[in-house]
């Protein structure tokens, strides 16, 4: 700057003597620090105790003290610092493992806009750093021995000036016995002042900040820092222990007919008995033949893996159930077993075959001559094994192998005059009879008996998948292709038809109700009921492909579902039926009502969102952003605003009309280094706190021009209208033991702010306290799905819980009991509560 200062270097001036008074402040701390080390050091020649250098301690004499700079706020005294580079220090803060060039700054201070550069997000995907480890700190360790014995202090000198603050010794960070959560420091020390982030220029990697303002989980290795809201003092006074609130499974939506044959019976007491993921489902319809549903449902939950077989005991009241063989949580094997249980209690009487079978269960069957002492069952090896096991004494007596698997008749059913009827895959009828004993082919004890081709029908398009015999003799066919279902008389002379709608499917498996009454399970997952002559309605439908897509209507018991079959079907949750559903063409994925509950957006697997009129079900918007699936859509509390979170890592922004109808896109957060998984807006509609695929935590400024928020430590206390993001303060005790992160898949906070519901990757719905801010906190566990469980959601009232089964295509409907919920359950058509004993339910 040579000759004469110009009017305009008046600003630069300025400039430059805030950055020197900043400089200087730095400086300062960093001699504070350099005595704080020094003095560390000194105690470890003297050989003071460990548990000295533990505690807070007792604060110094009041002699190093800084005055915070003017604009600046209070500094907080640091009780431990964590450095990203190499510096002058004797000491080095001892980290756990980590991968390095990862970090997490400190905040900016008030009024800055944007972090220390290379510190962009709470995880670890964009953050960068030196050499230093990001793992918690652990032991203080000397990285070199002191050169002499005196080396003196620095700034030891007493001050009393008012502008200065003591200085407080080192504090030891202790690392949690699952090495996954890391206090930044004591909650004593927060004081509830501001930190003073370490300002560094273009490029810098410091990373020092104050403690006892955050805390640090480790997924994969990555670090994700989590700021502590100012509300919070100690996090000894969060609420610890599984919630007051609990769930008993309220009803079960859908019937696994798509790949499975012999799955519907009637039990003695008129109730359905059915089967869905690892739950056997006993129905009692309600209403007249061919009319709307509103039964009760009672549950028989002892699997632990998907449900494959059934077959009722000759007295109508035992049942045995097949599982197929699974892994547990720990990638261990689960063997395939049999249970026989009683229908009436719910209570499992017997386990059969347990590390007998391979694969699973694939059919199962009651001798009918000896009342049921004897059980028949197949498993699922190549070999096909057919085995007989003594029911009393659950010992097998006798094994045979299958070494070809049946491909031609899928069907057949014993009549009452000893004659066999069979059902092809070419859509014939066969009735086989009995011939006279062959003296010329004798066989053991005598002649044998054969059976011969007595008569034929061509009776269906394609293959025959069910044959039942009725009451009065009369025999029912289920066609395949054609979808009919025809009544046969004796010597195979068609009575009766009817036509099942191409929307159900084929027929699959038929079962006779009370009276004239017919149930029809179909290859489309529904349960008709109805008859011959007044036709069929559902009573219970399902989804028939994996499931991802889940939201729940603003103000009604209502909730929306999409998946893999390219269904989006609206539910019920008072009269558990099926409001209405369309084909999407492609795949939904997420899907979000808008707040007036008039309009309902869906994402796509192609980029591609749509706007559903409710009521009329008409698209009433259509748009593309890229080419990549979404995952997540989510309106604004007060619904101006429509967040779409897609795989190309960016968050599209629209404005919506007031009705939800109309939109116009606004802006786009960009950001993310992966894709997005999560978002949630704040209460005022202005914010947006969103997860992506490689656990960072981002918060965005919509309002003002869908901007990145640098200084995330603002955002502690912000009030979020919805909490559906997996990573954050308030839920980071959701996680378990070493996770990889993607043990979680969904996660919803209840309205009233009581609990958190997470679903897992291993099968299990959780409950958990809200806030969940301590490691490894407890839950509740509800077993049930036979998959990976994808999505959670509470109802508009918290009075349900509802969670979608992934490649079992399940929906659950649970009731929330307790202090939250909405009191007991309503009184059922059944004997006992819909939980057994058996159930696989875990505190």
């Amino acid at each position: 700057m040579d000759g004469a200062a110009g009017p305009g270097d008046g600003p630069a001036r300025e400039a430059l003597q805030s950055l020197s008074q900043r400089l200087r402040v730095q400086e300062q701390e960093m001699e504070l620090v350099k005595a704080a080390l020094a003095e560390a050091l000194r105690l470890l020649r003297l050989q003071v105790p460990p548990s000295s250098l533990q505690g807070s301690g007792t604060p110094a004499p009041p002699g190093d003290s800084l005055a915070a700079p003017p604009g600046l706020p209070p500094t907080c005294t640091p009780s431990l610092v964590s450095r990203g580079t190499q510096t002058e220090t004797e000491v080095e803060l001892k980290s756990s493992p980590g991968p390095p060039g990862l970090s997490n700054g400190p905040p900016a201070p008030q009024g800055a806009s944007e972090e220390p550069s290379g510190t962009q997000s709470e995880g670890g995907g964009s953050s960068s750093s030196g050499a230093g480890s990001p793992g918690p700190p652990g032991i203080l360790r000397p990285l070199q021995p002191p050169q002499r014995a005196d080396t003196p202090r620095r700034n030891s000198s007493s001050s009393s000036s008012p502008s200065e603050r003591p200085r407080q010794k080192l504090s030891r960070k202790a690392i949690s016995s699952a090495n996954l959560l890391v206090r930044s420091g004591s909650t004593e020390s927060r004081g509830g002042k501001d930190p003073l982030s370490s300002p560094g220029g273009p490029g810098s990697r410091r990373s020092n900040y104050n403690l006892g303002i955050s805390v640090k989980m480790f997924l994969r290795g990555r670090p994700i820092t989590m700021y502590i809201p100012s509300g919070i003092r100690s996090l000894e006074e969060l609420p610890s222990g599984p919630p007051p609130e609990t769930l008993s499974l309220d009803w079960v939506y859908g019937y696994r007919g798509r790949d499975s044959r012999s799955n519907l019976f009637v039990l003695r007491s008129g109730e359905v008995v059915y089967f869905i993921a690892c739950v056997v489902v006993l129905y009692r319809p309600g209403g007249g033949p061919g009319g709307p549903g509103g039964g009760g449902q009672r549950h028989y939950r002892g699997h632990t893996d998907c449900v494959r077989c059934l077959a009722v005991h000759p007295d109508g009241v035992r049942v045995a159930s097949g599982q197929t063989a699974g892994v547990d949580k720990d990638g261990k094997p689960l063997q395939p077993v049999v249970h026989i249980w009683d229908s009436e209690t719910l209570l499992k009487l017997q386990e059969i075959g347990l590390g007998a079978f391979e694969r699973g269960v694939g059919a199962l069957a009651f001798s009918a001559a000896d009342q049921g002492a004897f059980l028949c069952v197949v498993d699922d090896s190549n070999e096909h094994m057919l085995s007989v096991w003594d029911c009393s004494r659950g010992m097998k007596l006798a094994e045979i192998k299958k070494y070809k698997k049946p491909k031609f008749i899928p069907c057949f059913v014993f009549l009452p005059d000893g004659d066999i009827l069979t059902g092809d895959s070419e859509g014939n009828i066969l009735t086989w009879g009995r011939s006279p004993s062959d003296s010329k082919t004798p066989g053991r004890g005598g002649a044998k008996e054969t059976y011969g081709i007595v008569a034929q029908a061509h009776a269906h398009e394609g293959s025959i998948f069910a044959l039942c015999l009725r009451r009065d003799g009369t025999v029912l066919s289920g066609g395949g292709r054609d979808r009919r279902l025809v009544q046969w008389g004796p010597g195979l002379v068609a009575l009766q038809e009817a036509e099942i709608p191409e929307h159900f499917g084929a027929v699959r498996a038929i079962a006779e109700g009370l009276g004239s009454e017919l149930l029809v399970g179909t290859t489309k997952n529904a349960l008709l009921r109805g008859d011959l002559a007044q036709g069929f309605s559902p009573v219970i439908q399902g989804h028939t492909d994996e499931l991802w897509g889940l939201c729940t209507h603003p103000s009604q018991n209502r909730f929306l579902t999409c998946g893999h079959d390219r269904q989006l079907c609206l539910w019920d949750g008072e009269s558990h039926a099926l409001a209405w559903s369309i084909d999407l063409k492609e795949t939904g994925l997420c899907a979000d009502f808008h707040p007036s509950g008039a309009v309902v957006a869906v994402g796509l697997n192609t980029g591609r969102w749509l706007v559903l009129d409710t009521e009329t079900r008409e698209i009433v918007s259509d748009v593309i952003d890229g080419n990549e699936q979404l995952s997540v859509v989510r309106y604004s509390p007060d619904g101006l605003y429509l967040a779409i979170g897609s795989h190309d890592n960016v968050i599209y922004i629209y404005s919506v009309s007031s009705d939800g109808a109309k939109s116009s896109r606004f802006g786009r957060c960009m950001g993310h280094s992966s894709f997005i998984t999560h978002l949630d807006w704040s209460k005022d509609g202005n914010f947006i706190m969103s997860n992506s695929g490689d656990y960072e935590i981002l918060y965005w400024d919509v309002a003002g021009g869908c901007k990145q928020l640098k200084n995330r430590y603002e955002s502690r206390d912000r009030e979020w209208a919805t909490y559906t993001c997996v990573l954050g303060f308030h839920v980071y005790g959701v996680w378990p033991d070493g996770s990889d992160g993607t043990d979680i898949n969904s996660l919803c906070r209840s309205h009233n702010e009581r609990v958190v519901a997470v679903a897992d990757d291993f099968c299990k719905v959780h409950l958990f306290q809200y806030p969940c801010a301590r490691a490894k906190a407890p839950s509740r566990m509800y077993g049930g799905h036979g998959s990976h469980v994808t999505s959670v959601r509470f109802t508009h009232d918290d009075s349900h819980l509802v969670s979608l089964g992934g490649k079992d295509a399940s929906i659950f409907q649970w009731r929330v009991l307790g202090a939250g919920g909405a009191g007991p359950a309503p009184a059922t058509p059944s004997r006992t509560p819909s939980l057994s004993p058996a159930s696989s339910l875990d505190v």
